[in-house]
């Protein structure tokens, strides 16, 4: 049996077969974020090719959606692109691929897909997708976003996930119209990522992003489509939830709301075209 054996493996190939050229498919767009939401939290996340897709009875098939057909899947891996562990070359999981236009079944044999995936325990070479968009038909441009994800992801430095906002203050500076907002966020991991916004007279406002416990060593706004650009844009709340303003008056709340609408407009919306159902 093929074994991929790397420990651990980041955006790496030790085993690689060249990705044969993108083919057509019926599957739905893909934004940055919807890889960004299907890559970052799975511990296998690799390339395959898929050899057989047998369509289950409805009898062992409980729970698939309405218009939708469960498969048992087996595949080939070509690269592994994120794993902590040992990962056979031939895998299977189960999947539940939509019926077609017309109602029949898709074909999905020979595809070659992105497979965001977690080991089931005990069972050697069954895995389960991380989520029902744990499959994504390959093509060479998701597989370099994905490989970009999770290369940033991997730096000790990199941000962590964005759960919401800590505390916030607005405070003036020594000139008159000066002012500098601070925006402490909360992430899933404790790791500190605070943005602060400047304003002096007669100069466009500017703000930044700290993510150490010193705020003075700061980076510029995120450019779109970069983990700390989701981090942000896909993650902070439209507004200032009102406990982290309850220790300012009224004219530091009016300056710290606006300064935060400012970062959200900057930052852009984060488009989702998936539903987010996992």
């Amino acid at each position: 049996m093929r074994l991929f054996a790397l420990l651990p493996v980041v955006c790496g190939a030790a085993f690689a077969i060249a990705p044969l050229a993108a083919q057509p498919t019926e599957d739905p767009q893909y934004s940055f974020a919807d890889l960004a939401d299907a890559a970052l939290g799975a511990p296998v996340v690799a390339l395959a090719e898929i050899d057989d897709a047998i369509r289950l009875r409805d009898e062992r098939a409980v729970g698939v959606p309405a218009g939708h057909v469960r498969y048992y899947v087996e595949a080939d891996l070509l690269n592994l692109i994120r794993s902590d562990r040992t990962v056979p070359g031939r895998i299977r999981y189960l999947i539940d691929m939509p019926l077609d236009a017309d109602g029949g079944r898709p074909d999905i044999e020979d595809r070659q897909v992105l497979l965001m995936l977690e080991p089931v325990q005990g069972r050697p070479g069954e895995m389960r997708l991380v989520s029902r968009h744990g499959q994504i038909d390959w093509t060479p441009e998701r597989e370099q976003v994905v490989r970009g994800l999770l290369a940033e992801a991997a730096d000790p430095a990199a941000p962590g996930a964005v759960t919401g906002i800590g505390n916030i203050f607005s405070v003036p500076g020594t000139l008159p119209g000066e002012n500098e907002t601070q925006i402490f966020l909360a992430t899933a991991d404790g790791r500190p990522v605070s943005l602060s916004v400047l304003r002096r007279p007669g100069q466009q406002p500017r703000w930044n992003v700290s993510l150490g416990e010193v705020v003075t060593q700061s980076l510029p706004p995120p450019e779109p489509e970069t983990l700390l650009w989701y981090r942000l844009a896909c993650s902070l709340p439209a507004q200032v939830p009102a406990s982290a303003l309850e220790t300012m008056d009224a004219g530091q709340v009016e300056r710290a709301r606006a300064d935060y609408a400012l970062v959200l407009r900057d930052l852009g919306p984060c488009p989702r075209y998936l539903d987010g159902s996992r």
